[in-house]
């Protein structure tokens, strides 16, 4: 498929998602069979372009195109001008982001909170497509169905998004009420799909090959985007690649790839975060990668204490090659369990309110 000019190596996208699809887990998920990732959102405030962590949220160096930055604001001028600013700094797709539902974001009135009102969610919609034009770079739109049961507007938002030029639109199959709560559903989606020309995507409780065949089928949807069932498991993307093409489900990967990938995720972390700021934002990606394997929660609670990088990389190489001394492969099921269940989100608040 293709946004734009751009084609896509498969249907298969990585979901934006803030703190977590910074350029080394994108760069891991393409490597490793995702068609397309979008950088998690950056801010539309200019007085915050030239922190930190904007500019790292905001760098793409050595990362394969199409480059997707996706923003967040409330003021189309301000949308207007961060999508100009991210095209100059690189940018070749832009996308809005009116799905994340964290509190800090739909306080302020973006994220999606955005559904709450149509005129303004129109009006940010158009502000971007026109600064994009001139350089001829498409925007896309991802959000939710609505902000709560009783006011689900996906598909109104849909079809003025794609009057007003928006080229893609994805859907996350949940009301910005539900969070990451319940289940999501594709009926909404499917709506969606129906009254458009444009490609859509399909989001939401993805995290196996036959969720992925199931709703692409129920929903009509153009693609899927993969977000939670991706952590610690970015190898997701090649089995449903491999499933997509075969109906067959493909080996698990062996310890010793996984331990390789993990090193190599990490090295790439601390270079754009450094050591101190990189073992710490680490934590997280090896948590999701051993939380369901044998003696991982151990190790997580001893990892957590080490505050450089070298002893983090050597605790890392131990604990898996350790894990290889008992088993070839990682189990079966294991990872997508730990990555798709929805106890071990709850439980892991931050990362649920950060979430796109």
């Amino acid at each position: 498929m293709n946004i734009g000019p751009y084609a896509l190596a498969n249907n298969l996208f990585v979901a934006p998602m803030a703190g977590v699809t910074d350029r080394p887990f994108r760069q891991l998920c393409k490597t490793l069979g995702a068609g397309y990732a979008v950088s998690e959102m950056v801010t539309s405030r200019r007085d915050l372009w030239d922190t930190l962590k904007t500019s790292r949220r905001a760098n793409h160096e050595g990362e394969p195109g199409p480059i997707a930055v996706q923003i967040a604001g409330t003021d189309a001028q301000m949308m207007a001008e961060a999508a100009a600013y991210n095209v100059d700094r690189g940018a070749q797709i832009i996308d809005i982001n009116m799905g994340c539902p964290a509190k800090k974001v739909c306080n302020k009135w973006a994220g999606s909170a955005l559904m709450q009102d149509e005129t303004l969610a129109l009006q940010i919609v158009e502000a971007v497509v026109a600064a994009c034009a001139p350089h001829r770079v498409p925007v896309t739109l991802k959000m939710r169905t609505g902000w709560c049961q009783a006011h689900k507007n996906a598909l109104t938002i849909a079809r003025a998004a794609e009057s007003a030029g928006v080229q893609m639109i994805t859907v996350h199959g949940r009301t910005r009420e539900q969070g990451y709560k319940g289940l999501a559903e594709y009926d909404t989606i499917a709506a969606v799909k129906a009254a458009l020309r444009i490609p859509v995507v399909a989001n939401g409780d993805i995290g196996s090959p036959e969720q992925a065949r199931d709703v692409l089928a129920r929903t009509g949807a153009d693609a899927v985007m993969i977000g939670r069932a991706a952590q610690g498991r970015p190898w997701i993307f090649r089995e449903l690649a491999h499933f997509m093409a075969t109906g067959t489900h493909l080996a698990p990967p062996l310890v010793a790839e996984v331990k390789r990938l993990l090193l190599d995720h990490l090295l790439d972390h601390y270079a754009l975060y450094g050591d101190f700021t990189g073992v710490r934002t680490a934590r997280k990606h090896i948590g999701w990668y051993v939380k369901t394997l044998p003696g991982g929660e151990a190790f997580r609670a001893q990892m957590n204490r080490l505050e450089d990088g070298e002893a983090q990389l050597r605790a890392v190489g131990d604990f898996f090659d350790g894990l290889g001394e008992r088993m070839d492969r990682i189990p079966a099921g294991t990872e997508g369990e730990g990555a798709s269940a929805q106890e071990r989100m709850n439980k892991d608040k931050k990362q649920e309110e950060a979430a796109a």
